[in-house]
């Protein structure tokens, strides 16, 4: 029998990625459920074997503007609570972060393009060490503070917690692993408004990502599948 993947989606050029192929080769039935089209609070925070939280141009702090966060922080609390696997990628690792009492805020300045992580002792001895010397996509104004309990995974210069690992069920990137290139267009016209406020090339950005995220996909791919293998039954 599959097990089960939700990812919880709030623009739609930002999906799973290459990790969709990923989970499914790992024997996931991979589904979507759209932030402010779906309903969020629905979804048993219990029943998916993996729940996925998808990146967004909003702030984890924003549910009085954006109030289809308030449902998924919720559902967020529940499922971390009761330690099911859960995945957060940008905003979705701000969202773990917040749902576990961690401050979520803006970082003082833009963090977009492509960059190397520093990895921590933690980080070296896990997942994502697959990503030691490789380039990464950064796009994000906001961090977070470490939640109570977890493992700090990767720094950059910019923002002291990227990536961060509570057990062996949570696993959480303000950065993005799961690009690969494909659809990488979408982003720049997307974003166009906050890549024209913060002086970003898109020219620069789109040369950058032909060089750097075929390397960064593979890298992704099996930090994911490692990840999936040590996830507790």
């Amino acid at each position: 029998m599959s097990k089960t993947a939700i990812a919880i989606r709030h623009v739609h050029f930002e999906d799973l990625g290459t990790f969709d192929g990923v989970l499914r080769r790992n024997g996931y039935a991979v589904g979507y459920c759209e932030a402010g089209i779906d309903d969020v609070g629905g979804v048993d925070p219990f029943a998916p074997d993996l729940v996925i939280v998808l990146g967004g141009p909003i702030g984890a702090y924003e549910e009085s503007i954006y109030p289809l966060l308030g449902p998924e922080l919720a559902l967020l609390e529940h499922r971390l609570a009761a330690a099911r696997p859960t995945l957060g990628i940008c905003l979705g690792a701000q969202l773990i972060a917040r749902a576990l009492g961690a401050r979520v805020y803006p970082a003082g300045t833009q963090e977009i393009g492509w960059g190397e992580l520093q990895l921590s002792l933690a980080g070296r001895d896990g997942p994502l060490r697959h990503f030691a010397g490789v380039p990464v996509l950064h796009w994000h104004g906001d961090t977070f503070d470490l939640p109570e309990g977890a493992k700090l995974l990767a720094s950059t210069e910019i923002c002291p917690n990227q990536a961060f690992a509570l057990g062996r069920h949570v696993l959480a990137c303000q950065f993005h692993p799961e690009i690969g290139g494909h659809g990488f267009e979408h982003w720049l016209v997307g974003h166009a408004v906050e890549l024209a406020a913060t002086g970003v090339s898109p020219a620069a950005l789109r040369r950058d990502t032909g060089r750097f995220a075929p390397q960064a996909a593979l890298r992704g791919e099996a930090c994911l599948s490692e990840w999936l293998g040590a996830l507790p039954p």
